[in-house]
């Protein structure tokens, strides 16, 4: 099946306030979004009027995202200890993100939430491994309940531990949201195989690319589009493959001109889509 819609995230653009965004996501060309739903819980005054502004401007809320609290992307170590679910000091006000974020979504008209579950450990005897599992588990019921899909955003972790840990939560409105450049910035395995492994879990898809670190335990680096280490080819062909339609997100999170990557990002996909 082809990709179905085609937009960018919210926060490759690097909004001031709800108008800026507005402007900026018309400065793309495009006219849709994943909305990052996290300032809206913790900047209720800056961010309070975000989604019905983007839908007064007539642009398609695709998805939603959620940033949990107090993770630190600062080396792949930090973020190995302060990323996603994994925390036991951040967990409760996660959970209570989640329950906000479950909310805004279903009343914008937003189907499905993304986040980074964190560093799950590898072996399923792990018993953080367990604790991780029982969290995610309630997450997807939170945003189940507001008939949300849960999907988890590739890189973290390798595609064989993703798909054990998809089995183990074992929740139909789980899925995986696929990222092939996180699996080259943090040598999670090769992106083209992960996705094929990972295929019948795939509900959305990052259009975002990197190269690989030259030493281990390192990040990448991100690059624009077709500038780095992943197979567009290969990628397309097997997006046209999926067993469903999904939209596909262009993110941008390194260099200084955004809307213009992003805009020359759209002509680079569609030159994949004839």
């Amino acid at each position: 099946m082809p990709l179905a819609r085609l937009g960018t995230c919210s926060w490759s653009l690097g909004p001031d306030n709800p108008a800026d965004l507005v402007r900026l996501i018309h400065a793309t060309g495009l006219d849709a979004v994943q909305l990052g739903l996290s300032p809206v819980v913790t900047d209720l005054a800056g961010w309070a009027t975000l989604v019905p502004r983007l839908i007064e401007a007539d642009i398609t809320l695709l998805s939603g995202m959620m940033a949990p609290i107090g993770e630190d992307y600062s080396t792949l170590e930090t973020i190995a200890k302060t990323g996603g679910i994994r925390p036991d000091g951040t967990w409760s006000a996660n959970e209570a993100m989640a329950r906000s974020i479950a909310v805004i979504a279903e009343n914008g008209g937003i189907g499905m939430i993304t986040m980074h579950a964190g560093f799950i450990p590898e072996s399923a005897a792990d018993p953080e491994r367990a604790v991780m599992i029982g969290r995610l588990q309630t997450l997807a019921d939170i945003f189940a309940g507001e008939g949300l899909c849960l999907a988890l955003e590739t890189g973290q972790e390798s595609a064989e531990v993703l798909l054990g840990v998809l089995a183990e939560v074992d929740r139909e409105r789980v899925g995986v949201n696929f990222d092939p450049a996180n699996m080259v910035l943090y040598g999670a395995g090769d992106p083209i195989e992960a996705m094929e492994m990972l295929s019948p879990h795939i509900v959305q898809v990052h259009l975002k690319d990197a190269l690989a670190s030259a030493r281990e335990g390192r990040w990448g680096t991100e690059t624009p589009l077709g500038q780095g280490d992943v197979d567009w080819n290969a990628f397309f062909q097997l997006a046209r493959d999926l067993p469903r339609e999904v939209d596909a997100i262009i993110e941008r999170e390194g260099g200084d001109n955004p809307v213009g990557e992003i805009r020359a990002g759209v002509d680079f996909v569609r030159t994949h889509l004839v």
